[in-house]
């Protein structure tokens, strides 16, 4: 019985095209595929021939749903923090390549696209959404933090959105996410075959994609534009769930939405929000290599934390979601230990 590559390589034309490969697994990624996508991306950006790179999934379903979290979650389990920091570490160089490629790196992102995924095709120019895109960086659910970049790209985008979906792990499909900036172009799924195509004939990248992108559709969270720009750029989480219990309080159209929200917000493991809003408050001032070399001091100390395994053994292993967090209240979480999650560590993330 042969077993199928979880990395797919192709040339076709002028695009490198990178597959993923594992859809029985949504496409979770492995430190094999990071080790596997790195040197690759390394030979075609010395290759004249190749003027531009494309990532895609295989199967239905999903592009990337995340990093391999339950291999991370034995390891630690075991102890073995430094084999599960070494996917991380090397996811994060990665991630950071990617972000500073070369050529043109192109993501074609139809299906589930959380965690890893996000990583892999947040930092390109082209971020392509087909019909299925379905986003979230659901960390906070787990006792983790939205890393690979999350720092550098969320506080980024328009009217506080990307704090409203760090904070709230909530699912955005194309039309949001093209409105809140995490893609630049929406292409039917029925048309990507013939868009890797068309890419791969050469051309400038920009008009081949403008020539298959459909016109931006509503954007269901405009309707709840106003109160998460009021809300989601205010700077600490007191005063954000303080706004959120206001208008909920109200008897106005938005007192639902307000009210779920802050329901939902307090449901999440209490220092993972606390991390995340101090990843929102730090980023805009870090470049890329910045806020990742930040995300990696973080994740050694969650690594050899509570809340991870906790939050993992809840949610993805016994599924009881009934996670035992420490501290088990937001009002108990000392800031000192969230500000220390940044300060360096002895072996800091090795970027050029």
């Amino acid at each position: 019985m042969t077993t199928e590559p979880q990395v797919l390589f192709e040339r076709q034309g002028e695009a490198g095209v990178i597959t993923l490969n594992r859809p029985k697994a949504l496409n979770a990624l492995t430190l094999e595929m990071v080790r596997q996508i790195h040197p690759q991306l390394r030979a075609w950006a010395a290759d004249a021939a190749v003027t531009r790179v494309i990532l895609r999934a295989a199967g239905e379903k999903a592009f990337c749903a995340g990093g391999d979290v339950r291999q991370l979650y034995d390891l630690g389990r075991e102890g073995r923090y430094e084999e599960a920091l070494t996917f991380w570490r090397e996811e994060y160089v990665l991630n950071h390549f990617i972000g500073t490629y070369p050529k043109p790196f192109i993501s074609l992102i139809d299906g589930i696209c959380m965690g890893g995924g996000f990583g892999l095709s947040a930092h390109g120019p082209y971020r392509v959404a087909g019909d299925r895109y379905l986003f979230a960086m659901p960390e906070v659910n787990i006792g983790l933090f939205p890393d690979v970049g999350g720092t550098h790209v969320l506080p980024r985008l328009k009217g506080g959105r990307g704090v409203y979906l760090a904070l709230t792990g909530a699912r955005i499909k194309a039309a949001d996410a093209l409105a809140a900036g995490l893609v630049t172009h929406i292409v039917p799924t029925a048309r990507m075959d013939e868009l890797v195509r068309a890419l791969a004939g050469g051309g400038a990248v920009e008009t081949v994609l403008a020539a298959f992108a459909i016109p931006a559709p509503a954007a269901p969270l405009d309707a709840h534009g106003n109160l998460i720009a009021d809300v989601f750029t205010r700077p600490d989480l007191g005063a954000i769930l303080a706004r959120l219990d206001e208008i909920a309080a109200q008897s106005g159209p938005e007192a639902e939405f307000a009210t779920a929200t802050a329901k939902d917000m307090r449901g999440k493991c209490p220092t993972s929000l606390a991390l995340a809003m101090e990843q929102m408050r730090r980023g805009p001032v870090l470049d890329l290599a910045g806020c990742l070399v930040a995300e990696y001091r973080m994740v050694n100390r969650v690594a050899r934390g509570h809340d991870f395994y906790e939050g993992v053994r809840a949610i993805l292993v016994d599924k009881d979601n009934a996670p035992k967090w420490q501290p088990a209240r937001l009002e108990d979480v000392d800031p000192n230990v969230i500000a220390a999650h940044f300060d360096p560590v002895d072996e800091e993330l090795p970027l050029p």
